[in-house]
């Protein structure tokens, strides 16, 4: 049986279940759904993941959702990318990130897990930090030992229009990455550029 090869791994955090669709730790989940949209794609489901695949500006990537809870994420993603043989650095996480406000955008490539469980499982796992995090913003707005019940709640009404324009941006950061490689994306992401060249364009 001959094994796909893929250029990329595109992988979302989240929490499986109704509970935790809209919640803030989903953020990661919301940018591969929208990816799906963009692209006129439906998610199969496998054992430890949800899964598409995407040919884009002659790439093959393979966008997943680990179907299991936020702290084990790395486990299926282990998995994918032994079986795959992608390398680390062409593994792009996308995750919710409190130490940013809501609706800005960050990547870097390597790095501490920064107190997100989700990343702790993937670097555990992998035993590698040398992976891509693509971290949206959620803001802070909670009381000390509050953190948990903040990051499992939904985001207020009023959010709404920044967080679908975060999501947007996200998966817009994603194909830059893809079509740029990391370090331009990182500089042009990570300061908003890449988002100022568009609309001067437009």
């Amino acid at each position: 049986m001959t094994i796909k090869h893929y250029d990329w791994l595109i992988a979302g955090l989240g929490n499986p279940g109704a509970n935790y669709e809209n919640t803030r730790h989903n953020i990661g989940w919301r940018v591969m759904d929208y990816l799906a949209n963009k692209f006129d794609k439906e998610f199969t489901h496998q054992m430890y993941f949800n899964r598409f695949d995407l040919d884009l500006h002659d790439n093959s990537i393979a966008v997943i959702k680990p179907n299991i809870f936020m702290n084990n994420s790395g486990e299926p993603i282990l998995r994918f990318v032994t079986r795959h043989n992608i390398p680390f650095d062409r593994i792009i996480v996308v995750c919710d990130e409190y130490n940013f406000p809501v609706g800005k955008i960050h990547l870097r490539l390597g790095g501490s897990d920064g107190g997100h469980n989700g990343i702790a499982s993937i670097i555990e796992k992998l035993n590698s930090l040398n992976f891509i995090r693509l971290r949206c913003g959620i803001g802070n707005d909670f009381e000390n030992g509050k953190m948990v019940d903040y990051v499992l709640s939904n985001f207020p009404k009023d959010q709404k229009p920044m967080i679908n324009e975060m999501i947007q941006k996200a998966a817009e950061a994603i194909e830059y990455i893809i079509d740029n490689g990391i370090n331009k994306a990182m500089s042009n992401i990570n300061s908003g550029e890449l988002w100022q060249i568009a609309t001067n364009e437009s």
